[in-house]
């Protein structure tokens, strides 16, 4: 068989506008500035578990958010295809493939001989390829049904069955061969080293693996005596002449190995990289949630609501629920619902009662239902919203020399455009540096305006008059127990002034018991 040249490998079949996480390739819109709800929502803690294990490349898809709503469905399709058990097997050995490639090409980096290098680049090329080709096997078993992975399958398959793709296959499976039953006897004899070529085709003596042929002679599994070409990237002196001489007796062969090598420069084709890339992204949050389902948190794949109703049972903080894990503590899950005509909930109770981990809860059941992942819940319908909004309590900055008041403002005015309609917004005590008069009438400003907007949200205050019932607003208030102990349940009811008002003076000493004690 001719050595392969250049224009024999496979070609690129212009499927550089595939991606698995939008029907259509293209450049996602940047967070606009001074986008806040990820550190808002606690999100930065569950990027940081999932860096830990799969690295940085696979947290910036977890800030690529779907454009519209039909790219979230292609993640959820997408995603439904990961979770299966066969899906979600194949995928995870394609990626312990991949260590493995990335680990011959890691070695190939410190080979100096250009010849030797010629045969970790075909090794480390051929490795990658039967990546690919199990991990075809695996998706056609499987059966996927989404039209990201069908799609990227047929990739594969006209990939790998075309004519240029099989002869390079071909070639390189007996260039390989070959190599490994290589054969040479050194013979040293009054100050001269002759070396003798041995074939191991034919069936001759030395026909067989190197490892194969050692084993025969000694009559033991052979763990340390390896190919030497092919296992360590650095050649003793010897070796390097012994190569030297081999490439005299055998030009031919050796000249089509560079071909053959040459023919693999850059092999790993822009689609191929990029499905390496965002597929764990899908992969990095099932495993994550199979973890968390193990230990007993509820997931659910949320229903997308056809009107604008927002529903969920069994609801908590994915990020509370993992530094809990950690510590074998256990969450307070909630359940609430946003009706026809109902747009904000506004959530009052005592201070440490669960209001603002009930609030993040929301955001991320909203966030991770647009990124068409699992929720954290027992069940969940709510609508795709075109983006979320967060505006949590800020400190005064000492750089811009504004109170917490203006920063609270200059943050809020971005928020209220008129192009951002229909957001979801979740809302952490504002104003809580005005007095209670300014706070109720700028808090009802606030509230008439997103929900003007179209927006629906959360609102967590002190302020028990913003919770009075009025349209479009629903009460929440944060429980304690006949014994006044906070349970972290939040439930539907009237703003309690009473246990507001106790936490207060509790928290400022105003007790009789402590006011009697310092007159």
């Amino acid at each position: 068989m001719e050595a392969a040249t250049k224009t024999d490998q496979p070609k690129n079949q212009d499927h550089d506008d595939f991606s698995i996480l939008r029907p259509e390739r293209k450049a996602s819109e940047p967070p606009e500035a001074g986008e806040p709800f990820y550190q808002d929502l606690n999100l930065l803690q569950v990027f940081e578990r999932i860096r830990g294990k799969w690295g940085r490349e696979t947290v910036k898809c977890y800030r690529d958010l779907p454009a519209t709503p039909e790219e979230t469905a292609y993640r959820r399709a997408v995603y439904g295809d990961v979770k299966k058990e066969p899906v979600y097997a194949a995928l995870m050995r394609f990626t312990r493939d991949l260590e493995e490639v990335d680990g011959l090409c890691a070695e190939k980096e410190k080979v100096r001989i250009p010849l030797q290098r010629a045969v970790w680049q075909i090794r480390e090329a051929d490795r990658y390829c039967r990546a690919y080709e199990d991990l075809r096997q695996g998706l056609e078993k499987a059966e996927v049904t989404s039209e990201g992975l069908q799609a990227f399958l047929r990739i594969l398959q006209e990939l790998q069955d075309s004519a240029a793709y099989k002869n390079l296959k071909n070639l390189t499976e007996r260039l390989l061969g070959r190599i490994k039953s290589l054969r040479f006897v050194i013979t040293y004899e009054k100050d001269r080293m002759s070396v003798e070529l041995r074939s191991a085709e034919g069936g001759s003596e030395g026909s067989g693996a190197y490892e194969e042929r050692m084993q025969a002679q000694t009559g033991r599994a052979v763990r340390q005596l390896r190919n030497p070409f092919l296992t360590d990237p650095t050649l003793s002196g010897i070796e390097k002449a012994c190569l030297e001489i081999l490439m005299k007796k055998e030009p031919a062969f050796f000249k089509e190995l560079q071909e053959t090598a040459d023919c693999y420069e850059g092999y790993r084709k822009p689609v191929q990289v990029q499905f390496e890339s965002e597929i764990r992204f899908y992969l990095s949050y099932c495993m994550l949630q199979r973890e968390m389902e193990q230990a007993g948190y509820a997931f659910c794949a949320p229903r997308i609501a056809e009107g604008e109703t927002l529903e969920t049972a069994g609801l908590y903080d994915l990020a509370l629920a993992l530094t809990n894990l950690s510590e074998g503590k256990e969450v307070v899950p909630n359940d609430c619902r946003l009706g026809d005509g109902e747009r904000f909930f506004v959530l009052t109770g005592p201070n440490q009662g669960g209001k603002t981990t009930f609030a993040r809860s929301l955001g991320q059941l909203v966030y991770l239902t647009k990124m068409g992942l699992d929720v954290p819940a027992v069940s969940a319908v709510l609508p795709v919203y075109p983006r979320i909004q967060t505006h949590f309590s800020v400190e005064e900055s000492v750089e811009t020399g504004r109170g917490k008041l203006m920063e609270e403002l200059v943050r809020l005015a971005p928020m209220m455009e008129e192009h951002k309609k229909g957001s979801f917004v979740v809302i952490n005590e504002l104003f809580t540096t005005a007095a209670n008069y300014d706070a109720l009438i700028m808090g009802k400003k606030v509230l008439d305006h997103f929900i003007g907007l179209g927006c629906m949200g959360i609102y967590v205050t002190h302020l028990q008059e913003l919770a009075q019932e009025r349209e479009g607003v629903v009460s929440l208030r944060a429980q304690r127990n006949e014994q006044g102990v906070r349970t972290f349940r939040i439930m539907r009811g009237d703003a309690d002034d009473s246990a507001c008002a106790e936490d207060v003076v509790k928290k400022y000493h105003l007790t009789y018991e402590e006011l009697k004690e310092r007159l």
